[in-house]
Order: C-alpha cells, then sequence, then structure tokens
C-alpha cells in the first residue's frame, strides 16, 4: 500500500470506498459497537414468540479480513425481526451479531441488490460468550441462552453482550465545608445517620449515564471521647449508597482529626437517568464504639463523580 493519491475530501477528485471506511475508522478511533447505550437492543417481542427484536440505531463495525479493510457505518432505521430456531432435548445458546459482508474482500454479494449488512444468529456458541467466536467482520448485540424444548423466547432468555463503541464520561469534582459543629455520630448500633450541617450536593446526572463511581473524602474528621470503631459512607439518592468504609482509631480520648473516604461503583437506575439526585456523606458507631464523630467548619468534604455510559 501507498499513501492515498488524495485526502478526503478533495474537489474534483475519485475517493474509493475503503477510504471512507478509513475515515470511519479514524473518526471511531478504532473502535467498534454500537454508538449510543440504547442503540440496537436485543429485545422479546411485544407478544413472545419465535423470534426477537432489534431494535433502532447505530454502530461502527472493524473489518476483520484484511489489514486496510477500515471500519463500516451501519444503521437500523426502525425494528427488525429475526427469528431463532427452537430446541430440542439440550438447550442451546446462540449469539445474534450485527454481520457485515463485503464483497470487496469475502462472498459473493452484490451491494447493488443484496443486503451487505445483516442481522445473523450464530448457533451453538458456549453458554458464556461475549464475543463472537470466529473471525467474522460483526460486533455481537445479544447471547440468547435457550433451555430444552423451547422455541419462545423471552427477555429472561436474552443476554446484553453490547458494547459501546465511545462511551460518553463526564467527571465532576466538588468540595464543601461545615458551616459549624454538626450533630456528634455515637453509640454502636451500626445506624447512619447524617452528620454534617451541609447539606450535601444535588448533581444532575446525565440522560445516558448507566454507571457513577463516586468518591467522598472526609478531611478533617473529628474524633472524640474514645476510642472509634464505626463507618463512613454517602448516600446518592434514595436508593444508592456507597459502600461503608471502616474507622478503627484506637487513640483513646483526645480530640484528634483523621482523613476517611467511602468510593464505589453504582449502577444508575433508569428512574435517575436526567433527574437530580442527592450525594450526602454519613456515619455511624459500630460495635465495640466508644468514641464520637463529628465535622465542624475546620473540615471539608470533597466528592468525585464520574458518570459513564454503557448499554442500557
Amino acid at each position: 500500500m501507498s499513501l492515498y493519491q488524495v485526502p478526503i475530501l478533495v474537489n474534483g477528485a475519485t475517493h474509493s470506498a475503503e477510504q471512507f471506511r478509513a475515515m470511519v475508522q479514524d473518526l471511531a478511533r478504532g473502535a467498534e459497537g454500537i454508538t449510543q447505550g440504547s442503540d440496537l437492543k436485543v429485545t422479546q417481542l411485544g407478544t413472545p414468540g419465535t423470534s426477537v427484536q432489534v431494535g433502532d440505531g447505530s454502530g461502527v463495525v472493524r473489518g476483520r479480513v484484511n489489514a486496510f479493510q477500515g471500519t463500516y457505518a451501519v444503521r437500523n432505521q426502525g425494528a427488525s425481526t429475526v427469528p431463532i430456531a427452537s430446541t430440542g432435548g439440550s438447550g442451546r445458546s446462540d449469539m445474534l451479531i450485527l454481520r457485515v459482508e463485503d464483497p470487496q474482500y469475502e462472498g459473493t454479494l452484490n451491494p447493488a441488490v443484496d443486503q451487505i449488512n445483516y442481522f445473523q444468529v450464530i448457533s451453538g456458541v458456549s453458554s458464556s460468550a461475549t464475543t463472537i467466536p470466529d473471525g467474522r467482520t460483526g460486533i455481537p448485540l445479544a447471547r440468547i441462552d435457550i433451555p430444552a424444548s423451547t422455541s419462545t423466547i423471552t427477555n429472561a432468555m436474552i443476554k446484553d453482550i453490547r458494547q459501546v463503541a465511545n462511551p460518553r464520561r463526564e467527571t465532576r469534582l466538588l468540595t464543601q465545608s461545615p458551616a459549624s459543629l454538626s450533630a456528634e455520630i455515637t453509640g454502636s448500633s451500626s445506624v447512619f445517620a447524617y452528620f454534617s450541617t451541609a447539606a450535601g450536593w444535588s448533581i444532575a446526572i446525565p440522560s445516558w449515564a448507566t454507571t457513577v463511581r463516586a468518591r467522598v473524602d472526609f478531611a478533617g474528621l473529628r474524633l472524640t471521647t474514645g476510642n472509634i470503631i464505626g463507618y463512613v459512607r454517602a448516600t446518592f439518592g434514595a436508593s444508592l449508597t456507597l459502600q461503608p468504609t471502616l474507622v478503627d482509631d484506637n487513640q483513646g480520648t483526645g480530640a484528634r482529626r483523621i482523613f476517611m473516604l467511602a468510593a464505589d461503583t453504582l449502577t444508575i437506575p433508569d428512574a435517575y437517568r436526567g433527574t437530580t439526585q442527592l450525594l450526602r456523606p454519613q456515619a455511624a458507631g459500630g460495635s465495640g464504639n466508644s468514641g464520637r464523630f463529628t465535622v465542624d467548619s475546620a473540615s471539608t468534604f470533597v466528592a468525585t463523580v464520574e458518570f459513564e455510559e454503557g448499554p442500557r
């Protein structure tokens, strides 16, 4: 291969399909998969039957036959129905993919009349398969795990194995300091309570986000009275909670300050996307605790929140 005669785009020049596919590959940063988290989702039919439905959406598919093949831009406009063969006396796993068969590199299809990209079922794959088991050009959409003697496909059998080619990410760094001394966290019952006079952070969740990685740093956490055994964490909205972090401070009765953090990776519920939810720190005394937690105007909370897009 040599340098293409002209770059894209130059008036009066002719550009090959391969050159355009190279441009798609560059724009996709070499990645492949669906474009957005909701694209090309596989579900049961409205009334479950012998087929499944592939939703609308788009993606990019990296050519695997030739090193210079490039990347294809594909799109499904509306929903498509794909038949799934019934099983006999044994169960079976099938993989549904979006296949590209370009006659420039393989096969004998005619682009003028034939479907060059199509949905294809690979029958009898491993029950744990998440990638196409051979070298064909395509992207995996779903694995369908079908019990024995079954012809009706339901959502319970459909394993989503789509990948977003270039998932969107958004990171925010937030700080907050209490205005005054907080309520004390005492006792040993491991019951969590909000103890800061600061109100927490109201965080807008992107409509495309499926995962959040959240970290809350407790800087200048004030310990007094006795040995501390307890936990810190944070809640995010009404239903999400960061995993608690143990505080085990065997330092007696004197007042002292420590640094703690709580962090977790959480799946965002459908109902949270596009809404604003409150992230707020909590603490609890655990079994054997004899001390007290507080924060005050010399304390600072730091929250780092990263949203990421995935299939949904």
